[in-house]
This record gives structure tokens, sequence and C-alpha cells, in this order.
């Protein structure tokens, strides 16, 4: 587990000096009009968010698929690891306009920052942030095509990451869909999971970094979906607690944010389910209010604690993760052992929050 961390810490500091670059350079690469200046704070504020944190664990499971069949360098993967992180920054942004957050990574969303700098102008303020988004899943994409690989292995891999793409938005769907029905069961939060985050948290940068390094996905994608199934849900778990019971200055967001949302996760959603009818008015009276006090998230967060919710949550991502890592175990027979350890260790590294 501790070398997981240590693996994975590694990726993120190569990594970041490489996504510092590539924004350096991006100005002189990306033709803009001369006299705008709307443009280059459009770039400052994309820059700003991508490189002010994140664990990076796609990138660190891009290069550990790659490991899990060489350990030689292996050309694109720098490339495909800018692309995962862009198409990140791209999520990211959309996102908060879709939740009106004005927290992200310990700093304003890019929506709030162009809100500051637009008071009386919401629509150029919310147009601008939409257009930020849009301007990074296309340079998502460009930064692939720029890999110097052989053509057929770079088309394979753009077909991984757009349809990853296609697919997270047709989850970003289902995810406002289903605060619009029936208190969701585990399958439908389940299914919101792995098209919102999974198929391009997980699956994506794992066949991007297999395709790389020349491995045959048809074979192991059984294998994969499994593995990025359970990591995908334990990391949705782990989220949806921390905005329930985390703290704001540790997780860089607002706790609450889910509850002022209407966003029923799988906390909220627990919650409800184990709630009496008065405790239930009660959290539904706070569900959906942009305005929902500091004491009231408090109060709700009590009733949780009361009612179990934090170990119940907990459990589930235990179970995940020990479901991930006998998962992964079964790699063995097929890929280096020393790369499968990093996937054994890496779903409990990433899992449980001190309870």
């Amino acid at each position: 587990m501790a070398a997981a961390r240590e693996r994975a810490a590694a990726h993120r500091r190569r990594f970041d000096l490489r996504f510092k670059a590539y924004f350096a350079a991006l100005p002189q690469r990306l033709d803009t009009p001369p006299l705008s200046r709307f443009t280059p704070r459009c770039l400052e504020l994309l820059r700003d968010l991508s490189l002010r944190g994140g664990k990076r664990l796609r990138v660190a499971l891009l290069y550990e698929a790659a490991r899990l069949v060489t350990t030689d360098p292996v050309p694109g993967l720098e490339e495909a690891a800018l692309s995962i992180e862009l198409l990140q920054t791209h999520g990211l942004v959309h996102d908060d306009i879709i939740d009106d957050a004005p927290l992200r990574r310990g700093g304003p969303s890019t929506y709030y920052a162009y809100r500051r700098e637009f008071p009386e102008a919401d629509r150029t303020a919310l147009g601008l942030a939409v257009l930020a988004g849009d301007l990074a899943a296309f340079l998502s994409t460009r930064v692939l095509l720029e890999a110097d690989v052989p053509a057929e292995l770079r088309q394979s891999m753009l077909e991984v990451q757009l349809d990853a793409a296609a697919e997270t938005v047709t989850g970003q769907i289902v995810d406002l869909e289903r605060d619009f029905r029936p208190l969701p069961d585990e399958e439908f939060l389940h299914t919101v999971c792995e098209y919102k985050s999974t198929r391009y948290s997980v699956l994506a940068p794992l066949r991007l970094g297999l395709l790389a390094a020349g491995a045959d996905l048809a074979a192991h994608d059984a294998r994969l979906r499994r593995y990025a199934t359970l990591v995908g849900i334990g990391g949705q778990l782990r989220d949806d607690y921390l905005d329930l019971f985390g703290d704001d200055d540790a997780t860089g967001k607002s706790t609450g944010a889910d509850l002022r949302a209407g966003r029923r996760s799988y906390a909220l959603t627990t919650l409800l389910s184990r709630a009496d009818e008065a405790q239930r008015a009660e959290v539904e009276s706070a569900l959906g209010d942009p305005h929902c006090p500091a004491d009231t998230v408090a109060r709700v967060r009590e009733l949780a604690r009361l009612l179990g919710v934090d170990g119940k949550l907990r459990s589930d991502m235990r179970h995940c993760a020990e479901a991930a890592r006998a998962e992964a175990a079964g790699w063995r027979p097929y890929w280096r052992a020393e790369a499968v350890a990093f996937f054994e260790g890496l779903p409990l590294a990433n899992s449980v929050p001190a309870g």
C-alpha cells in the first residue's frame, strides 16, 4: 500500500513538471486572435485549475498500465497523460458550472473566477466558463494527435479517449436525471458512477497505457472493466463521504456541496433510506437549498453519523478496495508481477479516510 502511494506520488511529480511545460508553450503553439484579451485569460484560468492540485491518479494508472507489459520507455505515454488530464480539466470546469460550485482544489472554480470578473454580466461569465471547458476538451484531443507513434496506434488511442469523453457526458446527463427520480437504488448510483467517472478516470487510462505498450486489449478487457468498476465505485464513495464528513481545508471544496445542489449521492441516499419520517423531512428541507447554512450542514452530518452512514460508507469503500485488490491479484499470470503489485496496493491506499 505504501509502495503504491510512493509510486503514484512519483508519477505526479514528474507529470506536473511536464504539465507546466505544456501550458508554458501553449500560447505560442495555439493560433489565437492577437488582439484578444479574453483568450489569454481563458488559457491562464485553465492553467491555474490544471496545475492547482489533484492526485493525478489517472496519470499513475496510465504509466503503471504500460509497466504491466514493459519497463522500457513507451512512446505516446506522455501525450496520453496530458490528454487525460486536460479532459479532467474540461470535466471540472463544466461540473462546477452545473453544480454552481465556488471552490475547486483550494481555489475559485473557473466559473466563479469569471463571475467575479463580470459581476454585472452573468451570461458573459457563464459563456466564458463553458467555452473554457470546451477548449480544454479540444486540447485533450489535439495533444494525442501529436504523439509520435504509428498511425494505427494513434487512431486506437484517440478512439479510447473520445469514447471515454462521450460516455462521461452521458454520465453527467444521467447524474442530473438521478435527482428527478424516486430515491435511487444502489444499481442506479453505480451506473451513474460508471459513466460519469469510472470509464474516463480508470478504464481509459488502463486501456491507453496497455495500448501504447503493445498489449492486446481484447484479450484483457473484461478483467480491466471489473477492476475499473470496483476502483471507480470506491473512489465515488470516498468523494461522497468527504463531501458530507470531510473538511473544507483538506478537500479544497465546500463541504455539503451535494446537499446544497440537491444531489442524492451515496451518502445522502443512504441517509434518506435510514431516516424516519421526521428525520427525512429535515434532510429534504435542506436538500437542494443553495443557501443552506453551515450549521444546517453540520446538523445533517450529525444525523448521518447517528444513523451510521459514515460507517456504512467506510465499510463499502473497504469492500470495494479488497475486491479490486483480489481482481488485480488475478492478473499475475498475464503481466509483470512487480507492476501488478501496484494495482493490488492502490485501491487500499486510496480508499478509506480516517474514521
